[in-house]
């Protein structure tokens, strides 16, 4: 078990790994060059919504210093639109510009594609859901581990 484990945690990690490379992949085949890969992933995590950099860290995403220099940075290439709260005026939201929602539509396609091939003899959508059980019971083990531990 012990080496099934460790096998599983290293596959999760280099599976990320791979897949950033996916993204930036698809990034230089569509010729953008003003955005990296995990900045393409905090666009499309935002997708149609408005929130604050908090917000995006409490998702568990990201770490906090680097979603604030990355959304700084989509903000700067006009991926994102930052406004102040009417309400409290230290806290900022940010949504996609338009420029943002066309990229994150692109991601969603190579999504779909992805998808599809992998229909056709990779993995069918009931492996796929079981393979997401289990990770994210794996996941509520690591947090309720760290819970137990502070």
């Amino acid at each position: 078990m012990k080496q099934s484990y460790l096998d599983t945690i290293r596959l999760i990690e280099r599976l990320h790994r791979r897949f950033l490379d996916v993204i930036k992949t698809e990034l230089d085949r569509l010729g953008v060059e003003d955005i990296n890969n995990v900045q393409t992933l905090i666009l499309f995590n935002i997708n149609e919504e408005q929130l604050t950099v908090g917000e995006l860290t409490a998702r568990g995403y990201y770490l906090g210093s680097n979603v604030s220099y990355n959304v700084k940075k989509l903000v700067e290439n006009g991926y994102l639109q930052q406004e102040r709260s009417p309400h409290d005026r230290r806290m900022t939201r940010v949504r996609l510009s338009d420029r943002g929602l066309e990229l994150t539509q692109k991601i969603d396609q190579l999504y779909q594609r992805q998808a599809d091939e992998l229909a056709e003899g990779i993995a069918s959508a009931d492996q796929l859901s079981e393979i997401n059980r289990v990770l994210h019971a794996i996941e509520r083990y690591w947090s309720s581990y760290m819970s137990f531990l502070r």
